[in-house]
């Protein structure tokens, strides 16, 4: 299959030779948005891109990392407008607010009223700008992957040969295969996919137990092998993500 545009990003994952080339395109369009909202190109600035971004607003987790970026400006802007945008909404959901009231067998039953206070609360811990823009492109790139692992041949001999995916990652590709194919196409991806898994969950097993070794003085001089970032790569495949990667910040 001949590379395309749209391939690009998902052929240099996979051969990026990561413990998952989906954490590594995750981490991509992450910082990809990052630097959107923030960096250089002053996106904050433009009217259009706020008004997503204020009613949308951020996740804690995100919140952390556009602090850690370091553009104290461009923070300051999105909070502005998204505070006026939050104060309003608080302001109708206030004027609009009935206590719920609830039976006593209902208190008894330990069931809760309906708040919709705490349903305005929820919906806003929910919603993050940067989770849904990465979530969306990272939908396309699924799509992507069964698309190049159908038609190229090269591709599905990298997958075979490839340290697998993290465990949050393979449960997408399982309910992704579900939908996208059928048949002797589907159960053939599966009795690729799992015994592929399995050797790669074995071989991390390996590294970390070789990792604890190590630590036992008889061992000090003994090769570290592939052991010496295990507890980093040993979290990736179980949740996704890079726990060793340091903040994302601005460039300068």
């Amino acid at each position: 299959m001949k590379e395309q545009l749209y391939t690009i990003p998902l052929n240099d994952a996979v051969n990026a030779d990561d413990e998952c080339a989906f954490c590594f395109v995750e981490r991509s369009l992450e910082q990809d948005s990052l630097d959107f909202v923030l960096g250089s190109c002053a996106s904050y600035m433009e009217s259009d891109v706020r008004a997503i971004t204020d009613v949308q607003g951020f996740c804690r987790e995100h919140f952390k990392k556009m602090f850690d970026y370091g553009n104290t400006l461009g923070n300051g802007w999105i909070l502005k407008t998204h505070y006026m945008n939050i104060r309003r909404e608080f302001e109708n959901e206030v004027k609009k607010f009935r206590p719920g009231k609830l039976s006593l067998a209902d208190k008894l039953k330990k069931k809760t009223a309906e708040n919709s206070m705490v349903n305005w609360v929820n919906a806003k811990e929910r919603s993050c700008y940067v989770c849904r823009h990465s979530q969306e492109i990272y939908e396309r790139y699924i799509d992507t992957f069964f698309i190049m692992y159908e038609k190229d041949e090269a591709f599905r001999q990298k997958i075979k040969n490839s340290k697998g995916f993290c465990l949050t990652h393979f449960g997408d590709l399982c309910t992704a295969a579900d939908e996208r194919l059928s048949g002797a196409q589907l159960q053939e991806f599966y009795d690729m996919l799992f015994p592929l898994m399995q050797k790669n969950l074995d071989r991390m097993q390996e590294d970390v137990n070789w990792l604890i070794e190590k630590f036992d003085y008889r061992n000090a001089q003994a090769d570290w092998k592939t052991s010496k970032d295990a507890v980093q790569r040993g979290m990736q495949k179980l949740k996704g993500g890079y726990p060793a990667d340091p903040p994302l910040q601005m460039k300068k």
